[in-house]
């Protein structure tokens, strides 16, 4: 069983204060697409962590059959949401999670789907790439998250676990079945039209 995580926490500060979980997305907030694409490449159970206006999304975004867990801390960066999934899913019995960024919409289930299949065991570590370089979604296998958890910090999440085991990492290219642009300032909205 192949967790997905969403981390949907941001409050778009580059981008007004709009939260990212709720720009539109082919007529429904973004947060849905991303859910949309976990499940359509077969991970589950499906967590997605919440942070800027969190009532606001739990209202107007279709989350169904997700587990919704709030990050109070979610202006301290993408590690302190990174903790709080990790956290959601013990005791469910994942044998690893795939963490996905709301921001990305230009990743879509061919990519996850595709790092997904880069599972081994409970050890397991995986990226995609993008003509080489590290990227998302991020796939954890259930015996790295202590070590995580323990690490993830400010905006870098995982990255100093990822440094300190690139020996190990497998990257896994998805250029070609996917784009690996964020939606951060005003001109990047471009891509959501």
């Amino acid at each position: 069983m192949i967790a997905g995580l969403l981390l949907a926490a941001g409050g778009g500060r580059r981008l007004g204060g709009r939260p990212k979980a709720l720009l539109p997305y082919r007529g429904r907030p973004l947060v849905e697409n991303a859910v949309r694409v976990l499940r359509e490449a077969g991970c589950g159970p499906l967590h997605v962590v919440l942070g800027a206006s969190a009532a606001e999304v739990r209202a107007r975004a279709d989350l169904a059959g997700c587990v919704v867990v709030d990050n109070p801390a979610w202006q301290e960066g993408m590690g302190s949401s990174l903790r709080v999934g990790l956290a959601s899913l013990a005791g469910t019995g994942a044998a690893a999670v795939l963490v996905c960024l709301v921001d990305q919409p230009g990743i879509g289930a061919a990519a996850v789907a595709r790092v997904r299949g880069a599972y081994r065991s409970p050890a397991s570590l995986a990226a995609a790439a993008y003509d080489g370089e590290r990227g998302h979604p991020v796939l954890f296998g259930a015996d790295r998250w202590a070590d995580i958890t323990a690490t993830a910090t400010g905006d870098r999440g995982a990255r100093d676990h990822l440094a300190r085991h690139a020996h190990e990492l497998v990257l896994v290219e998805c250029a070609d079945v996917a784009a690996a642009f964020d939606i951060d300032t005003p001109s990047d909205l471009a891509h959501l039209d």
